[in-house]
């Protein structure tokens, strides 16, 4: 064996070293999954201009990005308003290319720090066409179902990701104390206790912490989950005679026992982003209130995730908005908001925010903080590892399954107020019989696919009739449950005499509210739209009627009350109108109960259960139960067989004592 000769040995040494020192220097921290998120996100802050940490901060609108815009910025995070599709009648695939675009975009950046891009997906998927729309919160509450509300966060969650989407602006945990309030439907309950069981939407959509997770740290499991967003923080449900983003006046110890549990709660369960409310306390805004952000949310809940603003939000901190916003970006940022939404106009905000950091208004600690925060979610929920989207998930986009979840949630939604003509429903109408000659189905919301899911549907303020989004309309499901035999006809506005010369075995009356979304649904007197009050005049005193309410809140109904047979809060169901055919027909019972108090006449709001000057037509948790036609049909057989033996023996003893 040769021996290698000391000048070789040395070159190989060198060589060897020269190696070491290459792969040492292409090993960077922030790169590496297997570093906790913590270390990385301190080495990339490490390695960041105070430009990059900036761009993190920001969130536009998608119709102001472009791949361009996304590397030359360093935005952190692009949304979808309200609407804000790539294109209409858009396909999971159209936004996943979208998507991925921008995300192109801000790989390409220095530093390769990949966007999150972010979506109101409130009711499910809701701006995307073909999307399962589940019934909103209001409807959920009305459930008392956490596990079902967790199931619809899963499916909401893989509906978000089919698309491409990673971070959803969900669940809204506002406690409604004013159904004046046009975000009312957006709220479970006007009780805290059941808007905090139902955060368990969060679980679902994020899915569940690991068991040694420390508290407040954000958590989502994997490409199938989503990043959460608790919202609006806080007190939006509580302001004065339920005006949007008016002030909410009360003490301190009111807000934490009412407004606050829920985002105890929601913190505990990993939540990875909360949401500032437009609305005040006490007349200080919300998006510019470091006790409540900064000391109480950060500090005492120890949320670590990040605070975003609402759309424009750190604009309404002066009056008018805009108008000096300068200070407008001192305050937020200064107040603890991360993430700041500025649709279109972020390239103001990337220079007023650079100068007060470099004229030392804004210290660079509040700076890394923010960038910080921001950076440990998408860490966390693996954005790094897995930047892109692809179709591997596109089926779940409108599914069968999630159809199904979706029926199921809007029959256990439903509540029956009255079944029967007298008080005490002992002549119950429902269930109806599926075999009759012929019915009449009755009102503006009987065929209104718009009407049906309400505001925050495929557009901000929602739609009108069956064309921009598939589902079953209640007409439609009508038809396909009723006997083959059962003739049935629809007539939007009927007058009284047609109703009476049809001889109907009984009649169907939908009415209710039109979609609204936020100011715009703010209603001082709380009345249905026309032409319901005709509608059930006309049609409740000619035939035996069931009128089903189309509803974002309680309106006024108790001077139509007497002249209806059966009354059913059908709140905003969504797409799957089949839900509600599923208990008007027996297929299932009713079981929903109120998730708010149904005043009598809107003079006595605000009114909420434990006020002293409660007296509401319906109560906090009223609703009807009701077998279904099996049920019924095995207990009056189980009670026939009973009852024979009974009579056997009367019979006999008749007989014996002749």
């Amino acid at each position: 064996m040769a021996w290698v000769s000391l000048p070789v040995v040395g070159l190989l040494l060198v060589w060897w070293w020269m190696g070491f020192v290459t792969v040492k220097a292409d090993y960077i921290k922030y790169k590496d999954p297997s570093q906790p998120p913590a270390a990385r996100v301190g080495d990339l802050l490490s390695r960041m201009t105070l430009e990059e940490k900036i761009g993190q901060m920001v969130q536009i609108d998608r119709s102001v990005a472009s791949a361009d815009t996304m590397k030359t910025y360093y935005i952190g995070s692009v949304l979808s308003g309200g609407g804000s599709a790539p294109l209409p009648e858009a396909s999971a695939e159209d936004w996943i290319n979208m998507i991925n675009e921008f995300q192109k975009g801000a790989l390409s950046s220095r530093l390769g720090i990949p966007m999150i891009y972010g979506i109101d997906a409130v009711h499910g998927h809701n701006n995307v066409y073909n999307a399962t729309i589940f019934p909103h919160n209001v409807g959920l509450g009305a459930t008392r179902d956490p596990e079902l509300v967790r199931r619809i966060g899963s499916a909401t969650a893989l509906e978000a990701r089919a698309t491409g989407i990673p971070y959803v602006f969900a669940p809204c945990i506002a406690v409604c104390r004013d159904p004046r309030w046009g975000r009312c439907y957006e709220s479970y309950s006007e009780d805290h206790k059941i808007v905090e069981e139902m955060t368990e939407i969060i679980p679902g959509l994020q899915g569940d912490i690991p068991a040694n997770s420390r508290k407040g740290v954000p958590y989502v499991g994997g490409k199938k989950k989503v990043a959460a967003c608790a919202k609006h923080f806080v007190g939006d449900g509580g302001t004065s005679r339920g005006i949007n983003e008016n002030n909410t006046v009360t003490d301190r110890h009111e807000l934490l026992s009412i407004h606050m549990p829920a985002y105890s709660d929601s913190i505990i369960k990993g939540v990875s982003t909360v949401m500032i409310s437009y609305s005040s306390w006490n007349g200080e805004k919300m998006h510019a209130n470091r006790d409540l952000i900064t000391n109480f949310l950060k500090g005492t809940l120890k949320f670590k995730g990040f605070v975003i603003s609402d759309w424009e939000g750190i604009d309404r901190i002066t009056s008018p908005p805009h108008s000096n916003y300068t200070y407008s970006v001192q305050a937020s940022v200064l107040a603890g908001i991360d993430m700041v939404m500025v649709p279109f106009n972020y390239k103001e905000f990337i220079n007023d925010l650079i100068n007060l950091v470099k004229t030392n208004v804004v210290p660079m600690d509040r700076i890394d903080d923010a960038v910080g925060r921001i950076l440990l979610v998408k860490f966390t929920m693996g954005l790094f590892e897995n930047p892109l989207a692809d179709l591997s998930l596109v089926n779940e986009l409108g599914s069968q399954a999630h159809r199904d979840l979706a029926r199921e949630a809007v029959r256990k939604s439903l509540v029956l107020l009255k079944n029967g003509k007298s008080k005490n429903n002992t002549d119950p109408v429902i269930p109806l019989p599926k075999k009759v000659s012929k019915i009449l189905v009755a009102g503006s919301h009987a065929d209104n696919l718009g009407y049906q899911c309400g505001g925050w549907t495929m557009t901000w303020q929602g739609f009108s009739g069956n064309n921009y989004t598939s589902g079953t309309t209640i007409l439609g499901a009508i038809n396909s449950t009723v006997d083959s035999s059962t003739e049935v006809i629809y007539r939007e506005n009927p007058d009284g005499n047609f109703v009476k010369s049809n001889n109907f075995a009984y009649a169907i009356v939908v009415v209710g509210e039109h979609p609204y979304v936020e100011t715009l649904g703010d209603s001082t007197n709380l009345t249905m739209v026309e032409p319901g009050p005709s509608v059930i005049s006309n049609v409740c005193e000619s035939v035996k009627c069931i009128v089903i309410l189309i509803t974002g809140r309680p309106i006024v109904i108790e001077p139509y009350i007497s002249s209806i047979d059966a009354l059913v809060a059908a709140w905003l169901p969504g797409s799957e109108g089949q839900g509600i055919t599923d208990v008007l027909f027996g297929d299932h019972g009713f079981s929903g109960k109120l998730p708010r108090t149904w005043f009598r006449t809107v003079d006595q709001l605000p009114m909420n259960v434990g006020d002293s000057h409660y007296d509401p037509l319906f109560p906090l948790g009223h609703g009807l139960e009701t077998e279904s036609v099996k049920q019924l049909v095995a207990r009056s057989t189980s009670a026939g067989a009973v009852a024979r033996p009974c009579i056997f023996v009367v019979v006999v003893a008749l007989i014996l004592s002749l």
